[in-house]
């Protein structure tokens, strides 16, 4: 089903949904909820390990995938942000990380073709979220030994890998690398997800998307703009574009810089502003769809959606605006 992705994206801009951790949020889910059945006797306290969900709260994910397609969302991002072995280690939980990508894109999988089924004209896509990990291959996390990684570039792609693998054959359409504050990292699941494209003979669109950190307009790992997208470009993609750390207003600039440089199509899910003393967003859902409507009027994003702080109500509004513009053109060098 991957390949009418390519031709979807031509013919409208594609709307992406907003954050999955927001809406967990609203469940206010206890420690109870997050073990579930299954792993009610597990050492180690396991509320905030939101990927968990898809195995003990399936339904509440279901939920959550069904209220952004009933707003206009094209592609879902599968619950699975913090799903490798490095980020599940925190919670003693490495052995099941396989799974948690696989229900997590089966769940979706099984979202998207019912609305699909409904609408055959508008096809819904899964894209199989591949989070930053908590660990920087790039930097060192002791500022009294700057020599120092947590974590290795093998150790990264073999994480990355079985991540990528499982998502796959959960039924993802799309690989979606995201929040990349360190290229290095970023590089490490390009270089997996390559050798699961070698191995399976098989093309996966990847979209590509980092985090400019703050107004310096770099990467935490110190790259531009620039310096990003030609990093990311040694290999075949959908899309490369920005998300999360900043909101609309401050994101529009570096997207149009992106845009005016590269052959791949764009994306952009912004946060709901900037967060306010207690790490709230208070910007509208209406404040955000009119600080959007610039992206689609400069005709500088190909994929637009929501990061932290947006809901439903945002994309709903996003999906609207959206619809009355054309995606952006650009001079084609596209891989299928």
């Amino acid at each position: 089903m991957s390949h009418n992705i390519y031709s979807e994206i031509e013919k409208r801009i594609l709307v992406l949904d907003g954050a999955m951790g927001t809406m967990i949020q609203e469940y206010k889910f206890t420690e109870e909820d997050y073990r579930g059945e299954r792993f009610k006797d597990h050492h180690i306290l396991l509320k905030g390990n939101n990927d968990l969900l898809s195995l003990t709260q399936s339904h509440a994910i279901k939920e959550i995938h069904r209220k952004y397609l009933d707003v206009g969302a094209d592609i879902l991002g599968t619950n699975t942000f913090s799903g490798t072995t490095i980020a599940m280690e925190d919670y003693d939980l490495e052995e099941i990380t396989y799974e948690i990508n696989y229900e997590s894109a089966k769940l979706a999988r099984e979202v998207a073709d019912e609305y699909t089924a409904k609408t055959p004209d508008k096809p819904r896509f899964v894209a199989g979220a591949m989070g930053p990990t908590n660990r920087t291959a790039s930097l060192s996390p002791d500022v009294n030994r700057p020599e120092y990684r947590a974590i290795t570039y093998d150790q990264l792609r073999k994480a990355y890998k079985e991540q990528a693998e499982a998502l796959l054959d959960g039924g993802a359409d799309i690989l979606l690398v995201e929040t990349i504050f360190d290229t290095l990292n970023a590089k490490a699941a390009l270089f997996a997800i390559d050798e699961v494209r070698e191995e399976r003979k098989t093309q996966i669109p990847i979209m590509i998307s980092g985090t400019i950190t703050d107004a310096s307009g770099r990467t935490l790992s110190g790259q531009t703009v620039e310096a990003f997208l030609i990093s990311m470009s040694h290999i075949p993609l959908l899309s490369i574009g920005f998300n999360c750390a900043l909101g609309a207003e401050q994101l529009l600039p570096y997207l149009k810089r992106l845009s005016d440089k590269t052959n791949f199509y764009t994306s952009a899910y912004p946060n709901a502003g900037l967060p306010n003393a207690f790490g709230e967003y208070d910007q509208t859902p209406e404040e955000m769809r009119d600080l959007l409507e610039p992206y689609f009027k400069d005709g500088v994003v190909n994929i637009i959606g929501g990061c932290c702080g947006t809901t439903p109500a945002y994309i709903k509004r996003i999906a609207e605006v959206a619809a009355q513009y054309k995606p952006r053109q650009f001079k084609k060098e596209i891989y299928k």
